[in-house]
């Protein structure tokens, strides 16, 4: 079984398919995008994306401001900012917009994946209580 459904979005593309082959590796299923737009088209057309890995510094949409798209249209999944340019400001500007978590590049693969999971974990802990709410709200409409 697989630990999560993964959208990988950065402009560099053989740092993508590096990275798609070392998390394909360790048990997450990944789907790649070169851009912002591409990765909100991805996460339009596959609602399973649990966790994006979204680089920061794209020319055109930039991270920060594909994570607000994301927010916006795709709340339930969570993001994990990575960037080899990264600044405390939009590191800050990233944790405010709800992303998940902000590493660095090079990253350990492991650090990532442990992320990953926790990540996949909160988006769980979201759908359950999505799930509980939608059980109240039915139970409460046919028992008065």
């Amino acid at each position: 079984m697989k630990i999560a459904k993964v959208l990988l979005v950065d402009d560099e593309t053989s740092f993508l398919s590096i990275m798609e082959k070392r998390l394909a590796s360790r048990e997450l299923d990944v789907t790649t995008a070169e851009s912002g737009p591409e990765a909100l088209d991805a996460l339009t057309n596959d609602d399973e994306i649990d966790v994006v890995i979204l680089d920061v510094k794209m020319p055109g949409m930039d991270g920060l401001q594909t994570l607000k798209e994301i927010r916006t249209n795709h709340p339930l999944a969570e993001v994990v900012m990575l960037t080899g340019h990264g600044t405390i400001e939009s590191a800050i500007e990233g944790m405010k917009q709800g992303a998940f978590d902000y590493l660095l590049k090079p990253c350990d693969i492991d650090q990532l994946i442990a992320v990953v999971r926790g990540a996949k974990e909160k988006k769980e802990r979201h759908e359950e209580k999505i799930i509980q709410a939608q059980m109240k709200e039915i139970t409460t409409r046919y028992s008065g």
